[in-house]
């Protein structure tokens, strides 16, 4: 059965390129031309030339040369009339590859930027459960599904069927039963695709998902290189590899030997119709039936005709594995992305926000896990800092994640402005916050194309005023090339202050109403986070800032202090005065500011001498 949606899949990349694609179809029929005479000279020169038999009727201008002239000078024009036409095929053939090659390319580049643009509309819930390595593997191999159906099976079997046309027509005129017993082999072909392409499929999709798995495994691993190399577990990950590997590669030996034995099948097959044929045709010639160069034209059309079959053979396990990893890639394709997901604005409205941010009994859970926020119900003014604290899983960064919507809330609403923000578009809404994560990401370039990074017009000047304003131009000024300096992966060459110090710099470069801090000030030392934190006080001026810490002493002077305790907000208000409301907050202050144990509670009075 056809696959209707396949075809109107593959139609609807193909249409971008309706004439390269008509010009190599052209280009395929005159191949098949001429190919058709290429065999002929080879029947002139043993028929006619070596014989001295008449010329046939469609060589008459040969015919009247040959009454004028030697037989070596005819011999000598034909042979020079084959290797033309030997030429010419070369040549088309050759035409026809560059035109292939390039169109299919370009099919890919399609398709892998569809591809690309669509795993980053995705939702973070998609990328969380799915890992990076099998996201790069549909990108780099699973990408070329759509040059491989159409260059290695659409236009070969189009080829195929052409020149099966032609060179029968041909076969009948010269001998109607040798045609016949051509065709003979066309139901025995079909039959043993209908019987080994349904299997193959199954073990092509199987070998994919193996070698996907593997390239999960290594970038893993590559990506967590310090953590391999720090415990010591090189032996460890090479076994891990190995096993994955392991599989991977008998998956695909067994795959290649079901396709041996399917491409050992149809050999045998066109062999056994080939040699028939030859039977037939050598005693015709015995019976003076047929010309012994008229056999050699029909071995020719043969090899023309069973040749494209047996290619279809022998790639059918590519064409498998085009149509498991098309099959792959339509499966991503059809994930909804994010930006239609709720978004009732349009992709790019423009946005006067202020930045006032408001929770209404908020409450949220991962998909199979209990719920992280439950009912949670807080305001941040613009020019108010607003600190989210609590103890690990209370649910303060999962809180900050729905204000730029990487997650949706099963109930409640985040507004800013008074609006939700399932109302704004993704792009318009995400313009204007700026985020600070608590693992700074730095990507691979100069240290301006990082900062730029925040706001892409940015010039020189306002890249290093910010870079000033996070406390990183201190050190950025010592390097020696400066701004300039290229930074490897994940900012690799920096200190873990420093890149975190980059991050707070290309936020403060976005110069968005809304400003969040997550664990800004993990990797800095105690003078270089007071530094940022007093830089920020200048700079939150009109804008909302929320921070998440640690680090109770960054965020003292907080307009505003949430406790959150198990996804609830236990307590709010400023330092002082939940420092005596909320025991959680006063055991954290203990334990993290003061160094005393929680299991030795102290007076409010006792903390604050302590403090001081």
């Amino acid at each position: 059965m056809i696959d209707v949606s396949l075809v109107r899949w593959i139609a609807s990349y193909m249409r971008p390129y309706r004439w390269r694609l008509a010009l190599l179809a052209l280009v395929s029929v005159v191949e098949v031309g001429v190919g058709a005479l290429t065999p002929w000279p080879l029947k002139v020169v043993v028929d006619n030339v070596l014989s001295g038999q008449p010329m046939p009727h469609g060589f008459l201008p040969l015919a009247s040369l040959a009454d004028h002239v030697s037989p070596a000078t005819v011999l000598a024009v034909v042979l020079l009339a084959g290797l033309a036409l030997q030429i010419l095929d070369q040549w088309v053939s050759m035409l026809h590859t560059q035109i292939q090659v390039q169109t299919g390319q370009r099919l890919v580049f399609d398709l892998r930027a569809r591809l690309f643009a669509h795993l980053q509309a995705l939702d973070m819930r998609h990328h969380t459960s799915v890992s990076a390595g099998d996201a790069v593997y549909r990108l780099d191999a699973d990408a070329y599904c759509v040059d491989n159906l159409v260059m290695t099976g659409l236009f070969p079997m189009g080829s195929a069927a052409l020149t099966l046309i032609v060179m029968l027509a041909i076969l009948v005129k010269i001998d109607p039963l040798l045609a016949t017993l051509a065709l003979i082999v066309v139901p025995f072909l079909y039959w043993l695709l209908r019987v080994y392409t349904g299997p193959l499929g199954e073990r092509a999709e199987s070998v994919k998902e193996l070698e996907s798995t593997l390239s999960e495994r290594l970038y893993e691993t590559f990506s967590a290189i310090r953590v391999v190399k720090s415990f010591a577990r090189e032996r460890y990950e090479q076994e891990r590899f190995g096993t994955r590997s392991t599989s991977a590669m008998q998956a695909r030996v067994r795959l290649t030997w079901d396709e041996s034995l399917f491409s050992l099948a149809i050999t045998a097959v066109t062999i056994l119709g080939t040699t028939l044929v030859l039977w037939v045709g050598g005693l015709h010639v015995l019976r003076g039936q047929l010309t012994v160069g008229s056999l050699l034209v029909v071995i020719a059309y043969l090899g023309s005709v069973y040749g494209p079959l047996s290619a279809i053979a022998h790639t059918s396990g590519s064409l498998q594995e085009a149509l498991a990893s098309t099959r792959r890639v339509r499966r991503t394709l059809a994930l909804e992305p994010e930006m239609s997901a709720g978004s009732h604005g349009s992709h790019d409205d423009p946005i006067q926000m202020r930045g006032h941010v408001q929770f209404d009994r908020v409450s949220f859970g991962y998909e199979g896990h209990p719920s992280v926020l439950q009912e949670v119900s807080f305001e941040a003014h613009p020019g108010e800092m607003v600190a989210l604290v609590g103890l690990t899983g209370a649910g303060k960064t999962t809180a900050v994640s729905l204000i730029p919507r990487f997650y949706e809330p099963l109930a409640g609403r985040v507004c800013i402005d008074g609006r939700d923000v399932r109302e704004y578009s993704l792009r318009a809404l995400r313009e204007r916050i700026a985020l600070v994560l608590q693992d700074p990401v730095l990507f691979r370039g100069t240290i301006a194309e990082n900062l730029r990074y925040g706001r892409l017009d940015a010039s020189n000047d306002e890249i290093r005023r910010a870079a000033i304003a996070a406390h990183a131009d201190e050190f950025v000024s010592r390097l020696e090339q400066g701004y300039d300096t290229e930074v490897g992966e994940s900012g690799s060459g920096l200190s873990g202050g420093e890149r975190q110090r980059l991050a707070i710099a290309r936020a403060v470069l976005k110069d968005a109403p809304i400003l969040i801090l997550d664990e800004p000030t993990s990797s800095l030392d105690a003078i270089s986070e007071e530094i940022v934190f007093n830089a920020l006080k200048r700079l939150r001026a009109g804008r909302t800032t929320i921070v998440i810490a640690h680090r109770l002493s960054t965020i003292r002077d907080a307009d505003r202090i949430l406790v959150l305790d198990r996804g609830r907000v236990v307590a709010c208000g400023r330092h002082d005065d939940i420092l005596r409301t909320s025991d959680l907050y006063r055991r954290m202050w203990q334990r993290l500011v003061v160094g005393r144990s929680l299991d030795e509670p102290l007076t409010i009075d006792e903390l604050t001498q302590e403090a001081l």
